[in-house]
């Protein structure tokens, strides 16, 4: 446990669930979208078949430039009055998007909703950080994604749910009525955990001298693009996951549950981490899985080039690479974090903001490439899967499996194995 920690009133197992709900909002705002695209396409007359993907992307990067702010802001006026001002900016700009009359308008208020709720993730990190460290904080967080996981699998269901009484603008109002609950729950449960001997003051120096710890220490820097480039085909799959199963499998009706079998085995491998993480070490386990991941990506992009992939295919190439996107996500983020503790709002700023930026911008150049095949999509996951094993390979020193001891100690991790 952190040695500055500050005493915490409320239980690990609500820590777990509220940051996971925290980390929900945003796959929220992606995942529930899906089945609407279409209709928006159709309502705005949109002309050009791809045209649909910025509803997701355009948020994306909202996420991804909103990153660069605010663990600044949280290192200096603590976690919890940054949360709520950022939840509060979701709340009201996914009232806008349902109020939306002009497509611009809509994707102009989709970004500046992911400009608030980048937040999550940031200070999902910073606060996870406050707490523990190392194998420990790779395990707390696989725990919270194995739950966050939970919202990918069900929100295109909610989403096609809405869509059987209400137009596609009253996803919005579902959006912004989560944002109030968790909003009324991190005002009355969450306390602040950022310790008043680590608030620092805004100043662009003190900034600047962070953002350098961070891009050169090599190894963190080193997992953070990884990381990004492993997100990269994660995005690139969801913007254009619609008109893979509707328009080249013809499979509306169980598209839903094939997204929803998709995103379970990304949460199953964050269950399968959060239990081994801790015995193997968050290095061994992410870099098998990375390694397993363009093993799989192989097959896929070969099968796309013979034309011998159809939807069940698809789906059994597509599981088991969800699966190690699992292993890795948590691991990556941990490995890249371990290095600043005084520091961690402003660094998981900004590694969010890098993170973010590289798989949005891969992601959507790969999502576009869209041609009414999966060859793109199965050539991004193995080009952005080796790639990320480039990096390990130099961000490690070409030294891969080996187990870094952090000074955790007794208590944080009995804490943890209460989990």
């Amino acid at each position: 446990m952190h040695s500055k920690a500050l005493p915490f009133p409320i239980g690990r197992i609500e820590l777990v669930i509220l940051m996971a709900s925290l980390m929900a909002l945003n796959a929220l705002a992606i995942d529930i979208m899906l089945p609407a695209l279409g209709l928006i396409s159709a309502d705005f007359a949109l002309p050009a078949v791809n045209d649909r993907q910025w509803v997701i992307t355009s948020y994306i990067y909202g996420m991804a430039i909103g990153s660069i702010a605010h663990g600044s802001l949280a290192d200096r006026f603590g976690r919890k009055p940054v949360l709520l001002v950022t939840i509060a900016i979701y709340i009201v700009f996914g009232i806008f998007c349902a109020l939306a009359w002009d497509y611009d308008l809509l994707l102009i208020a989709r970004f500046i909703q992911g400009l608030g709720a980048s937040a999550m993730g940031v200070l999902v990190n910073s606060i996870i950080r406050d707490r523990y460290e190392g194998d420990a904080m790779a395990r707390t967080m696989s725990t919270i994604m194995m739950v966050f996981m939970i919202v990918p699998i069900i929100a295109p269901m909610l989403g096609q749910m809405v869509l059987m009484v209400a137009p596609w603008k009253a996803i919005f109002a579902v959006l912004s009525s989560a944002g109030l609950g968790v909003f009324l729950w991190v005002l009355t449960r969450l306390p602040e955990t950022l310790h008043p001997d680590n608030k620092t003051l805004i100043r662009p120096r003190a900034i600047a001298s962070a953002w350098y710890q961070v891009i050169f220490n090599r190894n963190s820097f080193g997992h953070v693009m990884a990381s990004g480039l492993m997100m990269a085909p994660l995005f690139a799959y969801i913007a254009s996951a619609q008109q893979i199963f509707v328009d080249i499998f013809g499979a509306e009706d169980i598209f839903v549950y094939i997204f929803a079998l998709n995103a379970a085995a990304m949460s199953l491998g964050n269950f399968a981490n959060s239990r081994i993480v801790m015995r193997f070490g968050a290095r061994r386990v992410s870099q098998s899985a990375l390694i397993f991941f363009i093993l799989v990506s192989i097959i896929h992009f070969v099968l796309a080039m013979a034309g011998g992939i159809n939807i069940w295919t698809f789906t059994a190439l597509l599981v088991p690479s969800m699966a190690m996107v699992g292993l890795t996500g948590a691991n990556f983020s941990s490995i890249a974090m371990q290095p600043f503790g005084k520091i961690a709002g402003v660094a998981s700023s900004f590694q969010n903001f890098a993170r973010s930026a590289m798989s949005a911008s891969i992601g959507a150049t790969v999502g576009l490439q869209f041609d009414g095949t999966v060859l793109p999509l199965a050539l991004g996951f193995l080009v952005c899967g080796t790639a990320s094993l480039a990096v390990i390979v130099w961000a490690e020193r070409g030294r891969l499996f080996r187990r870094v001891q952090t000074n955790v100690s007794r208590e944080s991790l009995l804490n943890i194995d209460r989990l």
